[in-house]
């Protein structure tokens, strides 16, 4: 699957020619649920009009987020949280889209480019967001993916990509101590998912030691940024398969 470039024809005014004879909602909504929520579907889709983009973030990526994680989409909706309309395609693309790291220099142990790609199928865990917060922090809720393991990179080995995304960051304590601690934005790359700011946590020291064990990678490797809307993009050096058994085991 590639990245669709998108080349809008028509805004749809109210005047436009193309709205007669246009097919409903309802109709477009029947359709997708029948292609099962097919993400390349709905994304060739969005690209023919912006009346179709904005159908496509309002109903249809709502609608395949809930049907690839529904207990994870129904957690973060819990409690009178819930994701803006308009950030669907973001999170849609959180979930099958490992963001790589194409410029080389926003991780310290990355230092050549490794391209974003999709990917099939992958596990969001509470558990192992967990593991990636200090423990003032740990009441709130990280779903955090495994990692996309990048191998053999020269000099820096084994590489995983791992990504996430925080339950209501706007009132998580997460949020609140960077605030406190005047934690930096990255200046010059933003989310690859919703285009906005990073926080780097390194810099306000903000990842335990826990983090490393839970990814199954070398001590101090772990590294990683939260976005204004609370997605998480970071990486780590693995240990090799041998290693991370031991680890287990112990």
């Amino acid at each position: 699957m590639e990245l669709v470039v998108k080349r809008y024809r028509c805004t749809h005014s109210s005047a436009c020619v193309c709205l007669k004879g246009h097919i409903s909602e309802d109709a477009m909504y029947l359709v997708f649920k029948h292609m099962k929520w097919n993400p390349k579907m709905i994304a060739i889709f969005s690209s023919v009009c912006k009346w179709f983009d904005e159908f496509t973030k309002r109903v249809l990526w709502k609608e395949f987020c809930h049907a690839r994680a529904p207990k994870m989409m129904k957690d973060l909706h819990s409690d009178g949280s819930h994701i803006v309309d308009g950030n669907w395609k973001a999170l849609a693309k959180l979930l099958i889209y490992c963001s790589g790291c194409p410029r080389g220099d926003l991780f310290s142990n990355i230092h050549v480019p490794i391209p974003g790609h999709f990917v099939y199928r992958t596990r969001f865990s509470r558990t192992l967001g967990k593991g990636l917060l200090l423990p003032q922090c740990r009441s709130d809720v990280l779903y955090v993916s495994e990692s996309c393991e990048h191998l053999d990179q020269g000099e820096e080995g084994d590489l995983g990509i791992f990504r996430g995304i925080f339950k209501s960051f706007a009132g998580s304590n997460m949020k609140k101590m960077l605030i406190e601690r005047q934690a930096m934005f990255h200046p010059n790359e933003v989310c690859p998912y919703c285009k906005t700011k990073l926080w780097h946590l390194m810099q306000p020291n903000m990842i335990p030691s826990s983090a490393s064990a839970r990814l199954d990678a070398d001590d101090d490797s772990v590294e990683y940024y939260v976005c204004l809307n609370g997605h998480i993009i970071g990486s780590c050096t693995l240990l090799p398969y041998s290693d991370s058994e031991d680890t287990k085991k112990e």
